[in-house]
C-alpha cells in the first residue's frame, strides 16, 4: 500500500470586513466570549489524547482515580515500550531533525541511558527482554524466528509477565510479538500475558495488517488474544490503533491493582507507511524514505504522548515506572540513522546495538540525569521483578542484572560486560581461523563481547559504513556520502576501546595483543555454556491458506497423538514380527526427525 502522505485539507480562512453595529457591539462581544470559552472547553474534553497540552484536562474522574491508586499498591504499575528499529540518532536529543517532543521531555524528566545496548535484530532482543538470558542460553543465537519456522522461545523458560503474575500483577502485551507461534503453547497468552492484542510476526502492512513472507505465502496478522482480530480489519493505521488498545486497558483496570504493560510497536520497522498529516513538517526531506521514516517516528511520539495522557486520567501515573527502548539500531535503506555510530541494524558494530533508551517515573530518586553506566536489555528482567516483590528462583542462571540503583540512585552498575553474541551458523569469516585466535578461539566464527571500556569483534560483524545526515540529502540512498572502509584481506578480529572511541574507528587489535587474548579467553567461557542453535527448515503447513487465511498456530496437538498412535502400531508390529523370526535381529525403531515435533 502505498504512503499516505497527502496533506489534510485545511479549513477556510475567517471572513474578512465584518463591522458591527455599533448600538451592539458590547452585547456581541460579550456573547462571542462566552462561546468561545465554552468551544474550547469542548474541544479540549473531546480530543484530549490528540497531541494537546495535559494542564486542565484531566478532570474529576482523574482525580479520583489517582487518589485511589495512591492508596492502593505497593506495587508499581510497569509500563515497556518498545520501538522497531529506530535508529540512536533519531530522537530529538540526540540531534535529529526528526521531532520528537514526547521522548525529549521523557527522557528529560527521567534518566536518559547513554550506554545502553539491545542486540542487533527483532527477536533475540525480545527473547532476552522477556527472559533475562542471553541468545546463547534460549538456542536463539542465529537470525530471527521466521513465520514458517517451527520454532519459538522455549517453553522451559519462565517469561517476565509469568514471574509478574505471581505477585499479583495483572499482565497485557499490545502489538508485536515476534517469538514464535506454531504451537499455541507459543502464545502470548500461554507465555503470562492475561490478554494480547498485536501481530505475531516480524512485520506486515500498518493498515490491513496482511504479510506475504514469500510468493503464496500471505496471510492475515493481527490477534485478539488467541483469534484472529477480523473485527479490527478496517485500515486503521496500527500505532494509532495500538495506542487506544492500551487507553482502553487503563480505562478498565483498577489502579490500586498493579499492572504490566509491554506495548511493541510495529513502528517505525518497514514497510514505511504513516497518516498523512504527519509528513507536513518533513515536505523539506527530499529522501523519501527518510521522509516517511519521520512522520512515522512523529506518529509514534504522539502515541507514546497519549499512553502518559491515559496514565495520568486513569490514576496509574504517580506509582508507574515508564521504560522506553528500541529493539535495534537503524537502517539507513529504511531511513533509519545511527550517526555517528558506525553500522547498523543487524550487525554488531555500535550502530546495531547501542540504542535509544530512558526511564521516566515519580518514583525515581535522581530525576533529570544521564546514566552512563552500562546496562543491557537482559537487565530488565531482573529490574523489573525486584521492583515487582517478587522472586527468582536460586537455580535460575540469568544473564541480567538488577540496575535499579544504577538508574534512580545514580550508583555503579553490577554489570561489567555483554556477551552480544556468539552465532556458530552465521557465514563464516573466510579468513579467520584457530591460528588468528591465538589457538585459544576461531575467528571464522561471529562473536562480539563487551568488558568494562574494551569491545572484541570475530567473524564477519556485518555492514560496517558510517552513514551521515547526508547520506539522506537525495531522491534515494547515496552511499557517495558515506564514509566507507575497506577490511583489511585476512582481518576476521578487532578490538575498541568504546569509552575513548565510541564510533570505532582505531582498531586496537595489534597493539593489545593482551587483551585480545583476555577477551578470547571470556568468549571461550561463555561458549561453553551455549545451547545447541535452535533454527529448524520451514514447514509447509505454516502456510496461511491451510490455516483460513491467517498466521497462526499449525501444529495441532491431535497431530502428535496421531503420530503417537502410529508409532506405537508399528512397535506392536515389529514386536509380533520378532515373535515369529527369532533367528532375525530385532529391527530398529527410528523416528524421524520432524521439526514441528521436537523444537518446541
Amino acid at each position: 500500500m502505498a504512503p499516505r502522505d497527502s496533506a489534510e485539507p485545511r479549513p477556510p480562512p475567517p471572513p474578512q470586513g465584518w463591522v458591527w453595529p455599533g448600538k451592539i457591539v458590547a452585547v456581541a462581544m460579550g456573547a462571542l466570549a462566552g462561546f468561545w470559552v465554552l468551544s474550547l472547553l469542548t474541544y479540549c474534553y473531546l480530543c484530549w489524547g490528540q497531541g494537546l497540552e495535559e494542564e486542565g484536562l484531566l478532570g474529576a474522574q482523574a482525580e479520583e482515580r489517582s487518589e485511589a491508586g495512591a492508596t492502593g499498591t505497593t506495587q508499581p504499575h510497569l509500563i515497556f515500550i518498545l520501538a522497531d528499529d529506530q535508529g540512536f540518532r533519531d530522537v530529538g536529543y540526540h540531534g535529529s531533525e526528526i521531532k520528537t517532543p514526547t521522548l525529549d521531555k521523557l527522557a528529560a524528566e527521567g534518566v536518559k541511558l547513554e550506554n545502553y545496548y539491545v542486540q542487533p535484530i527483532c527477536t533475540p532482543s525480545r527473547s532476552q527482554f522477556i527472559t533475562g538470558k542471553y541468545q546463547i542460553h534460549t538456542g536463539l543465537q542465529h537470525s530471527i524466528i521466521r513465520p514458517t519456522q517451527p520454532n519459538c522461545l522455549p517453553l522451559d523458560n519462565a517469561t517476565l509477565p509469568q514471574k509478574l503474575k505471581e505477585v499479583g500483577y495483572s499482565t497485557h502485551m499490545v502489538g508485536k510479538w515476534h517469538l514464535g507461534f506454531y504451537r499455541k503453547e507459543c502464545m502470548p497468552t500461554k507465555r503470562g500475558f492475561d490478554t494480547f492484542f498485536g501481530s505475531l510476526l516480524g512485520s506486515g502492512d500498518y493498515y490491513t495488517h496482511y504479510k506475504c513472507d514469500s510468493p503464496g505465502m500471505c496471510g492475515y496478522d493481527l490477534y485478539e488474544n488467541d483469534n484472529a482480530a477480523w473485527d479490527y480489519d478496517n485500515g486503521l493505521y496500527s500505532t494509532q490503533m495500538y495506542t487506544q488498545r492500551v487507553q482502553q486497558i487503563l480505562a478498565s483496570h483498577d489502579p490500586a491493582k498493579p499492572i504490566f504493560l509491554y506495548v511493541a510497536y510495529q513502528a517505525v520497522h518497514s514497510p514505511l507507511q504513516a497518516p498523512g498529516r504527519y509528513f507536513e513538517h518533513y515536505r523539506s526531506i527530499i529522501n523519501i524514505n527518510r521522509r516517511r521514516y519521520a512522520a512515522m517516528l512523529s506518529c509514534l511520539d504522539e502515541a507514546i504522548h497519549n499512553v502518559t495522557l491515559a496514565l495520568k486520567q486513569y490514576g496509574f501515573y504517580n506509582n508507574s515506572i515508564i521504560i522506553y527502548s528500541s529493539d535495534n539500531g537503524g537502517q539507513p535503506t529504511a531511513g533509519g540513522s545511527n550517526w555517528p555510530l558506525r553500522g547498523s541494524k543487524g550487525t554488531y558494530w555500535e550502530g546495531g546495538i547501542r540504542a535509544v533508551g530512558f526511564v521516566h517515573s515519580p518514583l525515581l530518586k535522581n530525576k533529570g540525569t544521564v546514566c552512563k553506566e552500562l546496562v543491557h536489555i537482559t537487565d530488565w528482567y531482573p529490574t523489573l521483578i525486584s521492583l515487582a516483590e517478587g522472586q527468582i528462583d536460586e537455580d535460575i542462571q540469568l544473564d541480567g542484572y538488577d540496575i535499579w540503583e544504577t538508574i534512580s540512585e545514580g550508583l555503579r552498575s553490577p554489570r561489567v560486560d555483554i556477551l552480544h553474541n556468539i552465532d556458530p551458523i552465521y557465514t563464516k569469516a573466510i579468513n579467520g581461523s584457530w591460528a588468528a585466535g591465538y589457538g585459544i578461539w576461531n575467528t571464522a566464527i561471529q562473536s562480539a563481547i563487551r568488558v568494562q571500556h574494551w569491545k572484541l569483534l570475530t567473524g564477519n560483524p556485518g555492514y560496517s559504513d558510517w552513514v551521515p545526515p547526508q547520506a539522506f540529502s537525495n531522491l534515494g540512498p547515496n552511499r557517495w556520502h558515506n564514509e566507507r572502509i575497506t577490511l583489511s584481506t585476512g582481518k576476521s578480529i578487532w578490538l575498541f576501546n568504546i569509552t575513548a572511541d565510541p564510533y570505532e574507528r582505531v582498531d586496537l587489535s595489534s597493539r593489545y595483543p593482551g587483551i585480545v587474548k583476555k577477551l578470547l579467553r571470556r568468549l571461550s567461557q561463555f561458549n561453553k555454556t551455549a545451547v545447541p542453535v535452535r533454527y529448524p527448515p520451514k514447514d509447509p503447513r505454516s502456510n496461511p491458506r491451510l490455516n483460513g487465511g491467517v498466521w497462526g498456530p499449525w501444529y495441532k496437538e491431535e497431530n502428535k497423538k496421531k503420530k503417537t498412535n502410529k508409532t506405537k502400531a508399528k512397535e506392536n508390529k515389529q514386536k509380533r514380527s520378532k515373535g515369529r523370526t527369532r533367528k532375525q535381529p530385532a529391527a530398529h525403531s527410528s523416528t524421524k526427525y520432524h521439526p514441528s515435533v521436537t523444537a518446541g
